[in-house]
């Protein structure tokens, strides 16, 4: 079974589903711009519930220092994934102070955009998402999987981007990831942050068919 991480989390239900599932994280959106924002005291209830079952991972945009270590204690987290314009010391002194994995995000419209992560190789992951102007993921569209062909790197990756229990296996098959991440493709159409119990069940069953990359534990 793939690792899957189950992003835009709002409610207990659809944590507690997605636990009950196999997922691997429940990512909470800490950034105040996404439809899919968590309010940090739900994020903290959630987390205290399950964070000893799963990874629990907060998502942050160009959050300060002092924001992101706050938010890391005071909900109970276990990876921070920066989704801006974080540099490389930005992602190492975040760890340093929180003692959470970190996840750098990168948006893949070229090339040359996984070409920048080389400068993030002391980070613990990079997610791989679909490159929009004016957006910080949540677009619910893929992008061109071919460009991971030519990735070279030991930063186990995690797959992001328009992915729906349809396509995850092609994008698994593609990109061969460590994880794959899911917010839209899981929730109730037209509602952001609401998942739909069918699509996340068929979403996590479709994982269980291909064989996950072989890298070690990042629990």
């Amino acid at each position: 079974m793939t690792r899957a991480k189950i992003c835009g989390i709002t409610r207990l239900e659809d944590a507690e589903l997605a636990v009950e599932l196999g997922a691997w994280a429940l990512g909470f959106i800490l950034w105040p711009g996404s439809p899919r924002a968590c309010p940090p005291p739900v994020a903290a209830q959630i987390s205290a519930r399950f964070r000893r079952r799963v990874c629990t991972v907060g998502v942050f945009v160009n959050a300060t220092l002092d924001d992101v270590a706050r938010a890391a204690d005071s909900i109970g987290l276990s990876h921070l994934q920066l989704h801006g314009e974080e540099g490389p010391v930005f992602c190492a002194e975040a760890a340093r102070r929180t003692g959470c994995k970190v996840i750098k995000a990168v948006q893949v419209a070229s090339g040359a955009d996984l070409q920048g992560l080389k400068v993030f190789r002391a980070v613990d992951f990079h997610l791989l998402d679909t490159g929009r102007p004016g957006m910080r993921g949540g677009t619910g569209e893929t992008w061109d999987w071919a460009l991971a062909a030519r990735r070279r790197s030991d930063v186990p990756t995690i797959l992001s981007g328009g992915l729906t229990a349809e396509n995850v296996q092609e994008g698994i098959a593609a990109v061969s990831p460590w994880a794959v991440d899911v917010a839209s493709g899981v929730e109730v159409p037209g509602a952001p942050g609401v998942k739909d119990p069918v699509r996340l069940r068929a979403f996590l069953a479709a994982t269980e068919t291909v064989a996950p990359a072989a890298v070690g534990s990042a629990a």
